[in-house]
């Protein structure tokens, strides 16, 4: 089930209206890349997320080094970033 928080205004209203599409996040640190379930004033909950450690060319279709967050701990792929981490976002297709 999709949920989101409802803003109205300021800076996370835009990532609330990717709930349910797969979103890139460049943080300070990583890449972070998953399907956005909840966004919150402090952070975005994502599913099925995975950690970039290697982007290869972007005019290629995939990643070259993009490890799943830990299944045996976490089946679905939860992870969570940190609002005041990310450096900016985009939908990948």
């Amino acid at each position: 089930m999709r949920t989101a928080i409802a803003i109205t205004e300021g800076e996370n209203k835009a990532l609330t209206e990717l709930v349910g599409k797969r979103v890139t996040f460049f943080c300070m640190n990583y890449i972070y890349t998953g399907m956005v379930h909840e966004v919150t004033d402090v952070q975005v909950h994502l599913k099925d997320a995975a950690i970039v450690y290697e982007t290869g060319s972007f005019d290629d279709q995939n990643w070259s080094d993009a490890q799943n967050v830990p299944r045996h701990l976490n089946k679905e792929g939860d992870w969570f970033v940190r609002i005041s981490a990310v450096e900016s976002w985009g939908v990948m297709k």
